[in-house]
């Protein structure tokens, strides 16, 4: 049964992430947790989503946004020490509680059509917010899923951009969990066996972002959007 599930979760994962350029880390980690210690989950995560993103980086090069994936992964350098004195000091619980009313409420005002121009600036602050996530709660999607979605990007742009910023931060957040929390044949050993499904959710995931349009794009992400909101909330009130 475990087995099972763990199969399950990295190929629905994995086309999650392909199709979309978001998903993986929130699908998964959650029921990765299931299986593994936290530390063993989050490391596996990382390494998993770093494959995904390292596989696509050449294939959807030219829809990354070089000007913007700057100003993002400014902002989370910028961010990242904000998170990890979060992690270090603050009540994980209420920020995960706090968090997850925040992204409830701006994906209300998405699906009502509520939306943000882009500027120099809010790519640096949105990207502020993802790498405090990141180095917080592991979790650096929603605030640029949020951003990305009110401000109407299109698809291609939106997924290659946010891939190509998470090729560095999770490279560089799985470079500060081996130095301050070391690793374990586990996780290596259950990322390998991973592979072939990582490999066979980046095929169907490619085929599926081929077929979907921007309307369905859109309510793709609000629903993976919901998700994460929903699953904080009532991870932090049972």
């Amino acid at each position: 049964m475990e087995v099972f599930l763990f199969i399950v979760i990295i190929l629905i994962a994995s086309v999650l992430q392909t199709s979309t350029g978001f998903g993986f880390s929130i699908l998964a980690t959650p029921f990765l947790l299931l299986l593994f210690s936290v530390g063993d989950a989050i490391q596996i995560n990382l390494i998993l989503s770093l494959v995904i993103s390292g596989a696509l980086i050449l294939k959807i090069r030219t829809d990354i946004d070089g000007a913007v994936l700057k100003r993002l992964i400014a902002g989370s350098i910028a961010g990242m020490p904000a998170g990890i004195a979060v992690f270090l000091w603050a009540d994980l619980e209420a920020l995960k509680l706090a968090v997850s009313i925040v992204i409830l409420l701006l994906t209300a005002l998405l699906i009502l059509s509520f939306r943000i121009r882009q500027t120099d600036r809010r790519d640096f602050v949105f990207g502020g917010l993802s790498g405090s996530l990141t180095t917080s709660i592991g979790m650096p999607g929603p605030p640029l899923l949020l951003y990305f979605s009110g401000t109407d990007t299109r698809k291609e742009k939106l997924r290659g951009t946010t891939l190509a910023f998470y090729l560095v931060i999770y490279s560089v957040s799985l470079a500060l969990q081996i130095f301050f929390a070391g690793t374990n044949k586990t996780v290596w050993i259950s990322s390998g066996l991973a592979l072939p499904l990582v490999l066979a959710g980046l095929y169907l995931g490619q085929r599926l972002f081929t077929k979907i349009d921007q309307r369905t794009f859109r309510f793709a992400t609000y629903a993976i959007l919901l998700f994460t909101g929903f699953y904080l909330l009532i991870n932090q009130i049972k």
